[in-house]
Parts: structure tokens; C-alpha cells; sequence
């Protein structure tokens, strides 16, 4: 028979029996089962005696038996304690958390400066939303995004990215990996069997469209971008192409190709995915616009402020064509029901107010400088090394002597705590186009960039 149970603090202990030593058995009971671990506090007896609906007489000298067997630990000032190493029961193990190395180095990419994260303008800015967001925002969202959110993207998207969209065409999603799924879902249960991918790229993104049941089909990037004749002669009818800045190469999508990929989507009744990831940091000239600006109805367009503020945020976009609108809203309902209003009222005033350009427009500066000093000390150290692609982003490709193992130059580095990925590692297992390390600078100062180069040229010599 099921039994009636009494809450004690946090825990639980079964509703007594009404004998006098109930509760002295009852609280036995509890620290033999290990319900109540050693170290917990138990409540006063007064409390106590409130919570059990006994006097606390009774309490007392149920503490003060438990107390002479061992079980429990009374101290004047500090309350009565469950005592150490009393349970018999097997108390539950911890799973062991798996740790994060430290490096003296983490060249990562795909990391903003997470210092330069502005705490104090986005705690102002999450208290003034929540000061004017009426109640009926705090109850279940509207799966397509908070509406005060969307119009702030569709402003700022026409204006830094020439975004062409209205509010109803914006889908708020948790990240653009959340945004990547569920146009995944809604491809494949369109009759999509397979979406073309640029190689190399993140193996992650990969293995996401596979979990969704599309085939994944590599094609090959060039110094003009993703090689269109190569998707041409694939049955693919969507795409997904990084093209202001590929990653990991680094190049922008050529104009010629850009109207080539077009001219593939509508021939093709096909759809390009833009991933517009880290297009905000452009160095040496005003970024390219966004492809989905040439043709609205064959472009979903794709960003977060991952690379921008915080991967933390957990807070992505999408702009898709008309025709998939509804279907993705339909399927952010089912995955999850939408984003939090919060966070998404806050960023909305973030961006109404200009923080989101003051702070992008700090960040750039840094930004560059620490590229600079990058690209200063792999001259400085290895003159045969040349870099790849453009200058913008977090990262940059550094394009090894032929027949250097990238692997193997990736281990060496780690040996001596430097995080540095090789290119082969974006290449899922197939043939890397050249070798290559993968180096992130956004995080690190221009001293420390300086001293992990140094130490590389050590570890490589």
C-alpha cells in the first residue's frame, strides 16, 4: 500500500504512526536508507514539530536519542546535523563529470572574446524588459519568437546584412544548431533525401543533418567558394554554404558564384541555406551582403549572436522563404514550444538601444588586433607557413609546407598544451584539401597570441 509522506525541508520522511517513538524510528529510518545523507541539516525541533504535527517534546527527546546512538550531531549554534559515515544503506554515486582540459593555450575556433561579454548593459537591458514586459508575456510564448524581438532583427538585418524580410518570415530559435535541425526535419519530411555541404567544414553540422535523416554530400571549396559545377552534378535540391566567410577556409563566396548557386536553386526548384555565422567581423572593408537579399524565395537565412555575444544565449535565427514558414514554426512548436520571452526581450532592447552595435563595433577593434599579432609572430616564426582566406572572423587557416602531417602537428602541439585543430579534422575522414592548422585568435590577447606562437615554433622544430 502506497504510504502517506510528510515533508521534511527538502526530503521526505513517512507520515507517523502516532506511536510515541514514531518519529525517533521514522528519522532512524531516514538516515539508515540514506534519505538523509551525512551532513544534512535537520530542521529545529520547533520546526520540525510544526511540519510532523507532534509536540516538540517529542522531537527533542528523538533527537537526543539519535544523538546518543551516534546518527546525529547536535552543536549549540550550528543546529543538529545528520553525523559522517552513518548510512548503511549504499547511498547513489555520482556519474563522474567529465572535465575540460586546461590549456595553456586554447587556439579553438568559433569562440568570441567571452571577457568582452558587456554584463552590465545586458543586466540593464534585461531589467528594463522585464520592468515593461506585460504579464501575459510571461506565459507560454508564441513559438515563432517574441514579436518585439523579430521586428528589432528585421531592422537590423535590412540594415547591417541587407536582409530582405518582415517580421512574420523570422523564426527565434535556441542557436543556429537548434535552427539547422529543424530545417533539417522539415526537408526531410518534404521529400528531401539529401543536402549538399561544403568540404571542408564542421564535421558537427554534418552529423546533425545525418541524425535527421538526410544524406550528407560533400563539395568542394576553392578560393572562390563553393565549387557550384561540383553541386551541379549532384541530384542534391538544397545546399548549405557559409558564404561571407566559409568556414574553415576562410574565403567568401565569389560574386560569379553567388549567381551561379542562384541560378542552381531555381533550376533545380532547390533551396540555399545560408549560414551567416561571424559575417558582424570584417577587417580591411565593409562585409559582403547577405546572399538571401538576391532571391528571398531560395535562401533561408541563418545567424545567432553565438559569435557575436555568447554561445551561452543560447538565441539564433532563422528568415525563411514563405513557403517554409509555417512549417518551421509548426516544428518549434512540437520540439519545444519556443524560446524563453526573457532573453529574448532583453536582446530585443539591446538592439533598440544600440548595444548590439556598440558593443559589435569593441569588438572588431580587439579583434583585429589580435589577428594582426597573429599574423605578425606565424611570420615572424614560420615564414614557409602562408594564410588562407580573408580578413575577418574569429579564426584563420594557416596552409602548411606539402607533406606535413596536420595530425601529427596537432598532437605535438598538445603535447606542449597548445589547442590547435588541423584541417584534416574538418575533413570527416576524407582527403584534406591541403594540410593546415585551424587557429582561433578572438580569445586570447595579442601578448599571449605572440607567446603561443613562440611556444609552437618550439614544439614544431
Amino acid at each position: 500500500m502506497a504510504q502517506n509522506w510528510t515533508t521534511l525541508r527538502e526530503l521526505l520522511l513517512p507520515a507517523l504512526d502516532g506511536s510515541p517513538r514514531s518519529t525517533e524510528r521514522a528519522l532512524r529510518a531516514a538516515v539508515r536508507s540514506g534519505g538523509l545523507r551525512a551532513g544534512t541539516r535537520l530542521p529545529s525541533s520547533r520546526d520540525l514539530a510544526a511540519q510532523l504535527g507532534v509536540s516538540r517534546g517529542t522531537v527533542t527527546a528523538a533527537y537526543e536519542q539519535l544523538v546518543a546512538e551516534g546518527y546525529l550531531i547536535s552543536k549549540r549554534g550550528s543546529g543538529t546535523r545528520v553525523a559522517d559515515a552513518v548510512n548503511t544503506a549504499v547511498a547513489p554515486q555520482d556519474t563522474p563529470v567529465a572535465t575540460t582540459r586546461q590549456w595553456r593555450y586554447d587556439l579553438r575556433s568559433g569562440l568570441p572574446a567571452l571577457g568582452m561579454f558587456p554584463r552590465a548593459a545586458w543586466l540593464a537591458a534585461a531589467r528594463a524588459a522585464l520592468a515593461e514586459l506585460p504579464d501575459a508575456a510571461l506565459g507560454y510564448p508564441d513559438p515563432a519568437g517574441l514579436a518585439e524581438l523579430r521586428a528589432e532583427l528585421v531592422g537590423y538585418l535590412g540594415r547591417v546584412r541587407s536582409v530582405v524580410a518582415a517580421p512574420s518570415d523570422v523564426l527565434v530559435t535556441h542557436g543556429a544548431s537548434e535552427g539547422m535541425a529543424l530545417l533539417a526535419n522539415v526537408l526531410h519530411r518534404n521529400g528531401h533525401a539529401s543536402i549538399a555541404v561544403e568540404h571542408p567544414s564542421h564535421e558537427g553540422q554534418a552529423n546533425l543533418l545525418r541524425s535527421h535523416g538526410l544524406h550528407v554530400v560533400p563539395i568542394a571549396v576553392d578560393e572562390h567558394g563553393l565549387r557550384v559545377a561540383d553541386l551541379e552534378a549532384t541530384d542534391c535540391r538544397a545546399v548549405l554554404v557559409t558564404s561571407a566567410h566559409q568556414f574553415p577556409l576562410g574565403v567568401a563566396l565569389s560574386p560569379e558564384r553567388r549567381h551561379a548557386l542562384l541560378a542552381w536553386a531555381r533550376a533545380r526548384d532547390g533551396l540555399v541555406i545560408e549560414d551567416d555565422y561571424d559575417a558582424e567581423h570584417r577587417y580591411d572593408r565593409p562585409a559582403v551582403g547577405a546572399m538571401q537579399a538576391m532571391d528571398p524565395s531560395r535562401v533561408v537565412y541563418m545567424g545567432s549572436v553565438s559569435k557575436t555575444l555568447a554561445p551561452a544565449l543560447r538565441l539564433g535565427w532563422l528568415v525563411a522563404p514563405s513557403r517554409l514558414s509555417q512549417a518551421l514554426v509548426n516544428r518549434k512548436l512540437m520540439h519545444d514550444l519556443g524560446c524563453g520571452p526573457l532573453p529574448q526581450a532583453t536582446f530585443a532592447r539591446f538592439l533598440r538601444e544600440g548595444g548590439y552595435d556598440r558593443h559589435l563595433r569593441r569588438t572588431r577593434l580587439a579583434y583585429r588586433e589580435r589577428r594582426d599579432a597573429l599574423l605578425s609572430a606565424i611570420r615572424a616564426h614560420f615564414p614557409s607557413w602562408s594564410v588562407v582566406g580573408i580578413a575577418a572572423g574569429l579564426h584563420l587557416v594557416v596552409r602548411l609546407p606539402e607533406g606535413t602531417d596536420d595530425d601529427e602537428a596537432q598532437d605535438r602541439l598538445a603535447a606542449r598544451g597548445i589547442h590547435a585543430l588541423a584541417l584534416s579534422k574538418h575533413s570527416w575522414g576524407l582527403p584534406s584539401p591541403y594540410p593546415g592548422l585551424v587557429l582561433g585568435y578572438a580569445a586570447l590577447s595579442p601578448d599571449r597570441l605572440r607567446a603561443a606562437v613562440a611556444e609552437m615554433a618550439a614544439a614544431l622544430a
